[in-house]
């Protein structure tokens, strides 16, 4: 890896958080400049242009967040119980992550309107999320372990849907209490979908 590879890296590392917590239109050159300790033309020098930095961020954001949320699942042999080791990592796998919350929903919300780059990066980093899920369930439909009549798609849209949402709730109240209520919803809801 070369120097300027590495700068790169370094680069988008110290800006992943300042996006990931104040969006594309919310974050200054200014503030990319501080937390980098370069200049505009020395960030310029490695990125064409704000957005290309942005995408490059949310990008390392998502990776570090999606390892982290499929860690140890291959180890559980059900495929609910492998479902369940998402939620729980969702829950507990939060060190090391990208400051500011999920890179996905922070970024769907900020980019909604304004920025077609990061909006497209966020969609599909949500569809990669629900294709996996859905294989999961669908896996365990073939296997025997989920219920013939789970819908893949409907389970993955609930799964994520919770997630997000308690992360925003517990986020905005400053408690975990609903990540802790979300997980409990989830559990019991994967646990009817086993095919007994």
């Amino acid at each position: 890896m070369t120097k300027g590879d590495l700068t790169r890296q370094r680069i988008v590392a110290e800006a992943a958080p300042i996006f990931n917590k104040r969006g594309f239109e919310g974050t200054s050159m200014s503030e990319l400049m501080s937390a980098t300790g370069l200049q505009k033309g020395g960030i310029y020098r490695h990125f064409k242009n704000k957005e290309e930095l942005a995408v490059a961020s949310f990008e390392h954001a998502w990776n570090l967040a999606a390892r982290q949320r499929w860690l140890e699942i291959d180890k559980k042999v059900s495929s609910v119980d492998q479902l369940k080791q998402f939620v729980a990592n969702f829950m507990e796998k939060r060190a090391g992550l990208v400051a500011g919350g999920c890179p996905v929903l922070n970024t769907a919300v900020d980019a909604d309107d304004g920025n077609p780059a990061l909006r497209e990066r966020a969609r599909s980093a949500l569809t990669l999320w629900i294709r996996r899920l859905s294989r999961t369930v669908r896996a365990g439909i073939t296997k025997g372990e989920i219920r013939q009549d789970a819908d893949p798609q409907q389970t993955a849209a609930v799964i994520i849907s919770v997630l997000e949402g308690a992360l925003m709730m517990s986020r905005l109240q400053g408690s975990e209490k609903p990540l802790e209520h979300a997980r409990a919803h989830l559990n019991k809801f994967l646990e009817s979908l086993r095919a007994y």
